[in-house]
């Protein structure tokens, strides 16, 4: 079964590739720049993968941005809950 991004990872995901497009890097050049593995920069520029706090700020960090360049306009709604949680707010 394919997984289906959130809307927070390919929020997430879109500015990644934004910022690397605007500093002129392909996928692999931030992945040796951000030590992480190429595999991972497509997954998360395509929105199927959400990057931890830490590779974030390894990613911004390589691609010299700050990194709430990616986390902004980011909302609660863009995250996915599941039923348990949607009863812990509502309760």
């Amino acid at each position: 079964m394919p997984r289906v991004p959130s809307p927070a990872a390919a929020h997430i995901g879109a500015r990644i590739r934004w910022a690397r497009e605007s500093a002129t890097m392909t996928q692999d050049e931030l992945a040796v720049a951000a030590g992480i593995d190429s595999s991972n920069v497509r997954a998360y520029e395509s929105g199927r993968a959400m990057p931890s706090i830490h590779t974030l700020l390894r990613i911004a960090q390589a691609l010299r941005t700050p990194v709430s360049q990616f986390l902004d306009e980011l909302a609660l709604d863009m995250f996915p809950t599941n039923q348990a949680d949607a009863r812990r707010r509502a309760g």
